[in-house]
């Protein structure tokens, strides 16, 4: 199996060194602008490992390094994903993505016809949330009978939290951004309903020591489930996990204007708010020696024989010092990577669009992040 990895920021390397342990995986091509950057953790890879660059605006390259690969999977910013999934297509190569907005989905599954033509899957928000939630979750409805309600809860947290905002970047701090101001789709009433993002906010509690976090609206976060269940189910929702006190932070920056992405003038000169809020913080957010932690928490409850049933699905997932891997890259990347090699060796049937919960066969997903450590808990 040839794989090609597009992206190699923090999710696309941790996604192709997991490709490289599998001894199936002949060549993982790691395409990017700036290739020569790679991890320590990526040291020592062998021939196996095949940086290369790549622009990914110039598609008649994109096409090139396509050619012959088995699957594709992007690491890229969300909105590139939607060309890259039709060059994928074209190139007859499976593709998965980290995804992340709803309405690119849509539009990837216009692609539903030529991917079954060229034989190949599409399976867009391969992640951690959007991917690993909705496996989970629609494991969770296929166990009661009569589902009633989805909840669903994930953070990407420091281990040691320092204020004020008690957070560090984990992920791209513009993708995080982008969640704080997009509306989040739910389902209320069992129809599809856009509510705030920072809203509704709720304590949620896990085992020491993590302890009691705050939960609160984010968009992006289940792709296009409250569609797919719309007059099915009652309510659905994801919230994000953060230490408490951070929403108080967020909300009053984000009402002020400083996540904006409309350009103001300063002093003379057009300035676009969000770019200088991210210049001005990430010094003090971007912590590489930090150790993160990921939560997660998947409830699903209804009624079975009559009778009240719920299934819970819970994560705590730490920071691989060993390798110097995050937690976040290890059930994000990881997971991407779980998507292409099953879709590479066939263990995902389906060809066409479909997203993780309708694709994703739901043991063999959950067996192979334990074997990675990554320990999803039932009851």
């Amino acid at each position: 199996m040839k794989m090609l990895v597009l992206g190699a920021g923090l999710q696309g390397c941790a996604c192709a060194y997991d490709l490289l342990r599998n001894p199936a995986v002949t060549a993982v091509t790691l395409a990017d602008l700036h290739p020569d950057r790679l991890p320590a953790f990526l040291a020592g890879a062998g021939a196996r490992l095949q940086p290369a660059r790549l622009d990914v605006t110039d598609q008649a390259a994109v096409r090139t390094v396509m050619q012959g690969q088995t699957a594709v999977m992007s690491a890229l910013p969300y909105y590139l994903n939607g060309p890259m999934a039709r060059l994928a297509v074209e190139a007859g190569a499976h593709f998965a993505d980290l995804g992340g907005n709803t309405e690119i989905v849509f539009e990837q599954k216009k692609l539903q016809d030529a991917a079954v033509a060229r034989g190949v899957s599409v399976i867009p928000d391969c992640g951690l949330a959007p991917g690993m939630v909705n496996i989970l979750a629609a494991e969770g409805i296929r166990r009661v009978e009569k589902p009633a309600r989805v909840r669903i809860f994930v953070g990407g947290l420091p281990q040691h939290p320092e204020p004020p905002l008690n957070y560090q970047i984990v992920y791209s701090l513009e993708g995080a951004l982008d969640y704080y101001t997009t509306p989040s789709w739910v389902l209320r009433g069992g129809k599809p309903t856009q509510v705030d993002a920072l809203s509704e906010l709720e304590d949620v509690e896990f085992p020491a020591p993590v302890g009691t976090l705050e939960a609160f609206h984010t968009g992006g976060g289940i792709s296009t489930m409250p569609f797919a269940w719309q007059g099915k189910i009652d309510v659905m929702e994801y919230k994000t996990l953060r230490y408490p006190g951070h929403v108080a932070i967020m909300r009053p920056i984000r009402e002020l204007g400083l996540l904006s992405n409309e350009p103001i003038e300063v002093k003379g000169k057009q300035v676009v708010p969000r770019d200088l809020f991210i210049a001005a913080v990430h010094p003090a957010l971007f912590k590489p020696e930090g150790r993160d932690l990921v939560a997660l928490k998947v409830e699903v409850g209804g009624t079975t024989a009559g009778k009240p049933a719920s299934v819970t699905f819970q994560l705590i997932d730490y920071y691989d010092a060993e390798h110097g891997i995050s937690a976040m890259m290890r059930t994000t990347g990881y997971s991407l990577s779980i998507t292409g090699q099953m879709q590479a060796d066939g263990r995902v049937t389906a060809l066409g669009v479909h997203t993780p919960d309708e694709a994703m066969p739901f043991r063999p997903y959950v067996d192979a992040l334990a074997e990675r450590g990554i320990r999803i808990e039932e009851r």
